[in-house]
């Protein structure tokens, strides 16, 4: 090859992936650290691939989206506190609630291009342990205080600290631009196009009795790893029905007629971590690994959810998804219609209901229901921001390797900012 010449492309194997339950905020992970929970997860991965050792793995990347400022630095301090090798490179990445998918997008680049022959890539958050920032006009008062030239200048500033200075800031679930909050926006989408209470109300659902399935026949006995007490996904209720979600009262769009948004029909708050293994076909064989799929293509979009058409639900703020995976077929010559298997994160039950009938809008075909989401979904799993993505990654891989013959499946994960990332996963 030229040294002018671009390197071919290698496939990107899906190995396999690990997590810890996901536990809801304040639970039984309130006072685990986004590290701790990442750092359990590499554990869990490194011990099941047997990744110990001088340079068993040549790349991490993983993010958080609630961080604290000691974790600025969170890749790599996981990889120093795990039994990975600690000569591990590793780098955060952070995209909202694409974090953990767009690590993986970050890492398998680098496999692509034979950068590296490996790597692990995933997220974790915490709502527990949300960082609680000081408050504004305090931190003004002790950075003027820290800049006086005189100790009487500094007490002058001191002096001004009042009461009200004390409360410190409480990350909000909000958007900046319009300082409304991500389930406040769906409401507005699921008033654009129509959604249901009792269409989001069956998929939630749905949603919770296919993961109890999967972890009934052992699906999850490769990916879920035991930790502080937890086995399975606190949010998961097996025994929910339509009916019982029915009863629940509104949380969203309450201040418009006959709202549909409830707890039981969008994500709860949740503290977790996932993380998946990719690495280039030689790597795998190499060391006897079977690929689950490959990672074969992904798309990203951004949506103008300030100005944009927002009321007729065109860019509503979960919305870019709608975008991105139109672009994401038309690139790669595929057909809705091509895919076994679907995962759309279910952020709400009507932003998913949403994006199928905004991808039906704009001419491709209805998806089939029962390749939805097949084994549950974050409605039934929670979710922790960043974890999100690597868990569905890993989920879709195993699904696909389960099957008998090839296989192709889909990824779309909707973020805040108005953002989209998706993805396909093929077994050959």
């Amino acid at each position: 090859m030229s040294p002018l010449e671009p390197p071919r492309a290698r496939r990107v194997a899906v190995l396999g992936g690990t997590r810890v339950p996901f536990a809801r905020s304040d639970g039984p992970y309130a006072t685990a650290s986004n590290q701790e929970m990442l750092t359990a997860a590499l554990n869990g991965l490194t011990d099941r691939y047997d990744l110990h050792g001088p340079g068993a793995v040549g790349e991490f990347v993983a993010g958080a989206v609630l961080k604290h400022s000691r974790d600025f630095n969170l890749a790599r301090e996981t990889v120093l506190g795990s039994r990975l090798d600690p000569r591990t490179p590793a780098y955060d990445i952070q995209q909202a609630c694409g974090t953990g998918l767009q690590a993986v997008i970050a890492a398998a680049n680098k496999i692509a291009l034979g950068q590296t022959e490996s790597a692990v890539a995933g997220g974790a958050d915490t709502a527990s342990d949300a960082p609680l920032g000081v408050n504004d006009g305090l931190r003004r008062i002790l950075l003027e205080a820290r800049r006086a030239k005189s100790a009487s200048a500094r007490l002058k500033a001191l002096a001004r600290i009042r009461p009200a200075h004390l409360v410190p800031d409480i990350p909000r679930n909000a958007e900046p631009r319009t300082g409304l909050s991500m389930g406040e926006h769906a409401a507005v989408t699921a008033r654009a196009w129509g959604i249901s209470r009792r269409a989001q109300d069956e998929l939630a659902a749905t949603s919770h009795r296919r993961l109890a399935a999967a972890y009934e026949r052992g699906f999850f006995t490769d990916l879920v790893i035991p930790f502080r007490g937890l086995e399975r996904d606190q949010n998961l209720r097996p025994d929910s029905t339509p009916e019982k979600l029915a009863a629940l009262k509104p949380v969203f769009g309450a201040d418009h007629p006959d709202p549909t948004m409830t707890a039981g029909n969008s994500t709860p708050l949740t503290d977790g971590a996932a993380l998946v293994l990719l690495a280039s076909e030689e790597w795998a064989e190499a060391r006897g690994l079977e690929p689950l799929a490959y990672l074969t293509a992904y798309e990203t979009a951004a949506v103008d959810f300030v100005h944009g058409d927002v009321r007729d639900g065109e860019d509503g703020l979960l919305m870019a998804p709608a975008y991105a995976v139109p672009r994401l077929l038309e690139r790669t010559g595929l057909d809705l219609a091509d895919f076994d298997l679907v995962e759309i994160h279910e952020a709400f039950a009507s932003q998913v209901l949403a994006t199928l009938a905004a991808w039906e809008k704009r001419g491709l075909p209805p998806v089939d229901r029962a390749r939805l989401n097949a084994t549950g979904s974050s409605l039934a799993t929670g979710h922790p921001f960043a974890a999100t993505g690597a868990r569905i990654v890993a989920t879709l891989a195993r699904q696909l390797a389960e099957r008998e013959g090839p296989g192709k499946g889909l990824i779309s994960v909707c973020a805040a900012g108005g953002q989209g990332v998706t993805a396909i996963l093929e077994r050959p």
